[in-house]
C-alpha cells in the first residue's frame, strides 16, 4: 500500500490529497472558518480533481473535510470575483465549474460529511456519487436570505437528485436542516454515529475500488446524463455493446465461476 500526500496537513492550506492504493481522498483544509473555500482552493480542487482522474491505479475518490464541518461553502467576500479572473499567476474557475468538474469525474465519488455542510458546500457535496454523513450534522442553503440567485448547474443538480418540492423548500425557505431530515430527503445515502464514520466510508471505498472501473465509468456517465435529461443513448448502447465483448466481463463471468473475487 503507498500513502502519498500532497503537501503536510498540519497548516490551514488549499485542499490536501492523500493516496492509499486504490483510494484518493481530498481534504478541505481551513478548518479555522470551517473549511471555507477561497478563489485559490477552486483552482487547487480542479487540478487535483485531474490528477485523480489521470492516475490509472486510482478506482475511488472520498471528498472530507477538516475539524468539525464539511465546509461553510464559498468565502461571501469572494463571491463577485469573476470566473476568468487571476488568482496567484492563475485563472479562477467559477465555483460552479468546479462542482460540475466533480459531478463528471469518471471514478466513483463518495462525500464522507464529517459535520456541518453550508451554501455552496452543499452542491460540492450533491455533486459526490455517494454521501455519508454523522448523525450530529445539519445543512443549510442560505441563497435566499442573501439576495442570490443560485447558479443554473446547482439548481438542477438539486432538483435532480432530491425533487421539486425538496429543492424548493432548501433554496426558497433557506432554513436549516439536521441529518435525520437529510437523510430522509435523500440528501444523505447513509447516516452514521461519528465514531462510525470512517469505518462506513471505508465499507463503500472498498466495494466500489472493487468493481470494474470501465463499466462503473460507462453506467455513471448515463445515470448522470439520464439525471440531466441529457442521455447519450447512442453512446450508452455503444459502451454496452463493447462490455459485453471486454476484458472486465470475461474477467467478471470467470470469478463468478470460480467463487472468488474478480480482479479488475
Amino acid at each position: 500500500m503507498t500513502n502519498r500526500t500532497s503537501a503536510t496537513e498540519d497548516a490551514p492550506s488549499t485542499p490536501q490529497l492523500t493516496i492509499e492504493g486504490r483510494r484518493a481522498t481530498i481534504r478541505l483544509n481551513r478548518p479555522r472558518h470551517l473549511n471555507r473555500l477561497q478563489p485559490e482552493d477552486l483552482v487547487a480542487l480542479l487540478s487535483l480533481f485531474d490528477r485523480v482522474e489521470a492516475d490509472p491505479d486510482l478506482r475511488v475518490l472520498v471528498l472530507t473535510g477538516t475539524g468539525r464541518a464539511f465546509s461553510a461553502g464559498f468565502d461571501l467576500g469572494a463571491i463577485g470575483t469573476a470566473p476568468g479572473s487571476e488568482t496567484e499567476g492563475q485563472s479562477t474557475p467559477s465555483f460552479e465549474a468546479v462542482v460540475d468538474r466533480l459531478e463528471d469525474l469518471a471514478l466513483p465519488t463518495i462525500c464522507r460529511i464529517n459535520g456541518g455542510v453550508y451554501g455552496g458546500s452543499t452542491d460540492l457535496a450533491l455533486a459526490c456519487d455517494f454521501r455519508i454523513g454523522i448523525d450530529t450534522g445539519e445543512m443549510f442553503m442560505p441563497a435566499a436570505r442573501l439576495g442570490l440567485h443560485y447558479y443554473p448547474g446547482g439548481i438542477k443538480r438539486y432538483v435532480s437528485r432530491l425533487g421539486i418540492d425538496n429543492a424548493k423548500r432548501l433554496f426558497l425557505t433557506a432554513e436549516k436542516i439536521d441529518a435525520r431530515e437529510m437523510l430522509r430527503i435523500g440528501y444523505l445515502t447513509s447516516m452514521v454515529a461519528a465514531d462510525a464514520l470512517d469505518s462506513e466510508v471505508e465499507r463503500l471505498a472498498t466495494i466500489l475500488a472493487g468493481n470494474a472501473p470501465t463499466a462503473m465509468r460507462g453506467m455513471k456517465r448515463a445515470i448522470n446524463e439520464f439525471a440531466r435529461g441529457a442521455l447519450d443513448e447512442a453512446a450508452a448502447r455503444s459502451r454496452h455493446r463493447d462490455s459485453m465483448r471486454g476484458a472486465e466481463i470475461s474477467e467478471g463471468m470467470k470469478s463468478f465461476a470460480e467463487k472468488r473475487p474478480p480482479k479488475f
